[in-house]
């Protein structure tokens, strides 16, 4: 089999292709209708996730100002709330409203585009974005910049915008 061939059935397996996709390479989801409908809404998520990080991470260097939410400086859920928001997703102001309007996901299911929390206790009071290898793009506090950064706490829990 060509890996032409293979693609689709991989992607398949995967999770990470739409019925379209799967269409026009004249994988399984032609011959059987379309693709499961979980993975279709799986492939956007994660697109528009990727989207998020991309725009984080090109705000590298702005400046860090309390309340700023772009497109030149910004807090930390600013941020964030400005890089999905271009991204197509809606997310509350501050760090803690947009934990609590998240799917939390485990540290062995984070991926890129998923927010950092950082927490004492049950509040938290710091958000990035997760980059992958340990690391986010944040916006640290006053006198820094927008940067991508090794977590540095164990005191983190995660974040999927859905």
């Amino acid at each position: 089999m060509t890996m032409r061939e293979q693609l689709p059935h991989l992607l398949v397996r995967a999770g990470t292709v739409s019925a379209l996709t799967l269409a026009t390479l004249g994988g399984p989801a032609a011959a059987q209708g379309a693709a499961a409908p979980g993975a279709a809404a799986e492939a956007q998520l994660a697109a528009v996730s990727a989207k998020a990080l991309r725009i984080a991470a090109s705000k590298q260097g702005a400046p860090y100002k309390w309340g700023a939410q772009g497109p030149d400086s910004f807090d930390c859920s600013g941020l964030t709330l400005y890089s999905y928001r271009r991204a197509g997703r809606a997310l509350p102001r501050t760090a803690a409203q947009q934990y609590r309007h998240t799917e939390h996901v485990s540290r062995s299911s984070r991926r890129g585009g998923d927010l950092v929390f950082f927490h004492s206790g049950k509040g938290v009071y710091h958000v990035g974005i997760y980059a992958g290898d340990d690391r986010i793009w944040h916006a640290p506090k006053a006198g820094t910049v927008v940067r991508l950064e090794r977590i540095w706490s164990r005191t983190v829990w995660y974040g999927r915008v859905r």
